[in-house]
């Protein structure tokens, strides 16, 4: 996919998803549903915010060594976004946070960077009920079980 987007497949909020999927897999906010629609929201969220702050297409604040009120402003209504339609939607996963803060931080700019996060999320949550099936534990379903 890197080589075909030209964008990264690895960015921080998969870690603690990561951890979740490995470590927490019975827990709700592991379920693959909250999983995809959790980060699904806060990728939304985190272009919802650029754009009304006018920042899509601008270059990322930390890649240039400053951070303008503006993208503070942005990240803020994303974080905030995030939350409040996680918490309508009953879709908890915790590391979608961070997803929407680099989103809205301009750390992964443009829609092929976009795709390729959550085809990285997707891969990982197939990653994660391979190896449960692997490690004999029942896989989790779609939904979660709590």
């Amino acid at each position: 996919m890197v080589l075909v987007t030209g964008a990264p497949m690895l960015f921080p909020s998969l870690g603690p998803t990561a951890y979740l999927l490995a470590l927490r897999p019975d827990a709700p906010s592991a379920s693959p549903r909250n999983t995809v629609v959790g980060h699904g929201i806060g990728v939304l969220c985190g272009v919802l915010a650029l754009l009304v702050c006018g920042l899509w297409g601008a270059p990322g604040s930390l890649a240039h060594g400053e951070m303008t009120l503006l993208r503070v402003l942005a990240a803020a209504l994303a974080l905030g976004g995030t939350g409040f339609v996680m918490v309508l939607a009953d879709r908890s996963h915790p590391p979608a946070g961070a997803t929407t803060l680099i989103v809205a931080l301009g750390l992964m700019p443009g829609s092929a960077a976009l795709v390729a996060l959550m085809a990285s999320v997707v891969g990982l949550v197939l990653l994660g009920q391979a190896f449960g099936l692997v490690a004999g534990a029942r896989p989790s379903g779609w939904a979660p079980d709590g």
